[in-house]
């Protein structure tokens, strides 16, 4: 009986500290209060990255990303048309874009970049996203997505 308990904790331990999600290794999600410095100014800047994208559902304005800011992939799949077009559809289906909440970062082990979660806030209360903001070593945007809002990372 003692060594099934033994056991049991042992895989309790090994399987809280990362997960496999999409072939990716996910360590354990990091909250505000936890970040070291460095985290917390990436996570600023993921922020700001993403206020900007949904801020054109507001202003149908949009500043384009630059070679410091994101990668090349992120800046070829963020034309001014396609977060317009974007940013039209959110406008209509929950209301004007509000402010972005700060859920968790989660790190990915396996290509060493950060996810940041962020809650999109719009008008409407039926307006439940998420919005993405992958952050690489060099501080760069890598991929920006939004999703329909879950608590659990996936």
């Amino acid at each position: 009986m003692k060594k099934i308990i033994i056991t049991f904790c042992l895989l309790v331990l090994f399987g809280c500290k990362t997960k496999n999600v999409n072939g990716k290794i996910i360590g354990k999600s990091i909250e505000a209060s936890e970040m070291n410095p460095v985290d917390e100014a990436q996570k600023n800047k993921a922020y700001e990255l993403g206020k900007r994208i949904l801020m054109t559902c507001n202003t149908s304005k949009f500043t384009p990303f630059t070679k410091k800011e994101a990668t090349d992939k992120v800046i070829s799949n963020s034309t001014e048309k396609n977060v317009k077009a974007i940013g039209a559809k959110y406008s209509l289906k929950y209301g004007a874009f509000k402010d972005l909440q700060f859920v968790e970062m989660v790190p990915n082990k396996t290509d060493n970049t950060n996810i940041y979660r962020f809650k999109a806030l719009f008008d409407y209360v039926k307006a439940n996203k998420e919005l993405r903001v992958t952050m690489n070593s060099e501080n760069k945007a890598s991929a920006i997505t939004t999703k329909d809002w879950k608590d659990e990372f996936e």
